[in-house]
């Protein structure tokens, strides 16, 4: 399937609106938003930014098909994102390939996001009939007390470029069926995947008579989230990006005492002790650090490895590295494809300089590939550095292939301090085939990240589970489990069908 039929397909121009409400579309700042392929440099189309006052009135739309769209039965809502599980289906290959090119990853991955954005809809679908709260019993007689929870309103959906399609769904499959309206503000850098959402919601919405304003786009660039952050009209904002973009929408947000949904960076570890097997050590770890060229947020970023069997693993390792293939993600021969511009192999190429500055060795050397199918300067080799974790460069996440590998010495407890020991705490994983290793990986002492695995890498979490880290990382938490409460308001209910009226705690107030 070519690259212009696949646009064709989602009614995709050579030059595009940048908001929508509905199937309406809206555009009119003067700059252009121009998508160019990390894969081979081509211009895949452009898009024309939505202006602050088309904006407004996106929200003021939205706020308007809040009001009936909440209305309508949650397993009726449900029905309609099941028919949106049901289209993705139908384009998951085109969608795919889409992701695939305009972000980078390999297309194996860019199906693997169009399959957890059919998955979410599947979940979601079972959870429009169990939005549940809870009953109480009420000190007093004759009264009955329980909870509820009804929608928020406009839900702001800030996503990144590296899952340019599975996050915004993440969110908005759940948002729906909650009854809440979705505003979606998706990454500059990945604009034409968000267009193709967007005509497929359309088409779903629009043949069961969605009222316009339950899923609206606006693309533009930071200007645009600084002012879904400060709006008072979007309740709850949702954001995936760098700690640092985090941090400054979730002040914004916390200054008007709304809500923020942060999912922020990670700088995630597999922990190697002496009984794991290397048969499952080398795949986690290795799809764990070149996987999306190292721009996943869970992407495996240090191993930290029992002197015992240091050695082995970073032969292990070595011989793996020496196997990868580069180069065109469409072509499933290859492992890795480049990252997203050449702003990302700066910083790749400052990382690697900085860790040696510090004192890293080089085990398997990086750098920039350049010749045939490289000509965008995208592309450029894995890397593993011998460091350590006080590192300032290891301190930090770099959304590039470079895996730090560091030694420890002593028990378990010593390795789970090099884990906890960063500001971010994503992702964490443990290969260990001891089960009280396993069980102290586990333990309140053990990760303090939100998703904490054994024997498997940190990369690719299923979504039946919450999804999200703590500290540095925002302490979200989106997808499976409960994760769907963020999208609704509390409610709790008193009801007196008593005859009299008793005041709680024995309070007598007698007229």
């Amino acid at each position: 399937m070519q690259i212009h039929e696949i646009l064709a397909q989602f009614n995709i121009n050579a030059k595009n609106p940048g908001g929508y409400i509905g199937s309406e579309s809206l555009g009119s700042d003067a700059n252009t938003i121009v998508s160019v392929s990390p894969v081979d440099g081509a211009t895949i189309a452009s898009v024309t930014p939505v202006t602050p006052a088309e904006y407004d009135r996106i929200i003021r739309k939205s706020q308007d098909a809040f009001t009936s769209w909440r209305l309508v039965p949650a397993p009726k809502r449900g029905e309609i994102v099941r028919q949106l599980g049901d289209q993705l289906r139908v384009h998951k290959e085109a969608l795919g390939i889409l992701v695939s090119y305009e972000m980078g990853k390999s297309l194996q991955e860019g199906l693997g996001e169009v399959q957890e954005m059919i998955d979410i809809c599947d979940f979601a679908v079972g959870l429009s009939r169990q939005l549940y709260g809870l009953t109480m019993h009420s000190e007093r007689p004759g009264h009955r007390m329980y909870e509820q929870y009804h929608p928020l309103g406009a839900v702001g959906i800030i996503s990144a470029f590296n899952f340019p399609v599975a996050v915004w769904c993440w969110n908005s499959a759940l948002a729906w069926v909650c009854g809440d309206v979705c505003v979606w503000k998706p990454s500059e850098k990945t604009p034409i995947t968000a267009l193709a959402c967007q005509y497929i919601a359309n088409q779903v919405f629009t043949l069961n008579n969605v009222p316009d304003g339950v899923s609206c786009l606006v693309i533009g660039g930071p200007e645009i989230g600084k002012l879904m952050a400060e709006d008072v009209r979007v309740p709850l904002v949702s954001a995936t990006g760098s700690t640092r973009m985090g941090k400054s929408v979730g002040a914004a947000v916390g200054a008007r005492l709304g809500r923020s949904l942060l999912e922020l960076g990670g700088n995630n570890a597999i922990i190697i002790t002496p009984t794991a097997d290397l048969k499952m050590v080398v795949p986690g770890a290795v799809f764990g650090a070149v996987g999306t060229a190292g721009q996943r947020c869970t992407s495996t970023r240090r191993l930290i490895v029992h002197e015992s069997v240091y050695e082995k693993v970073k032969e292990a390792l070595k011989n793996a590295y020496g196997q990868l293939k580069i180069g065109n993600p469409l072509d499933q021969a290859n492992h890795v494809g480049p990252l997203i511009d050449t702003a990302a192999v700066a910083a790749y190429e400052a990382a690697i300089s900085k860790a040696i500055q510090e004192g890293g060795k080089v085990l398997v050397e990086g750098g920039v590939l350049s010749g045939p199918g490289y000509e965008t300067g995208c592309y450029v080799k894995p890397c593993i550095i011998e460091a350590e974790n006080h590192f300032e460069i290891v301190q930090h996440e770099t959304f590039a292939p470079i895996l730090y590998v560091m030694k420890y010495s002593g028990d378990i407890h010593q390795a789970i301090a090099l884990q906890n020991g960063v500001p971010q705490g994503l992702s964490s994983a443990i290969m260990s085939n001891d089960l009280k290793e396993a069980e102290a990986f586990l333990s309140q002492a053990g990760s303090d990240c939100g998703i904490a695995n054994v024997n498997i890498g940190t990369s690719g979490a299923e979504i039946g589970g919450a999804f999200g880290g703590e500290k540095e990382t925002g302490g979200g938490r989106e997808s499976g489990s409960d994760s769907w409460k963020i999208y609704m308001r509390r409610q709790t209910n008193t009801i007196n069908y008593s005859d009299s009226l008793p005041l709680a705690q024995g309070i007598k107030f007698d007229l």
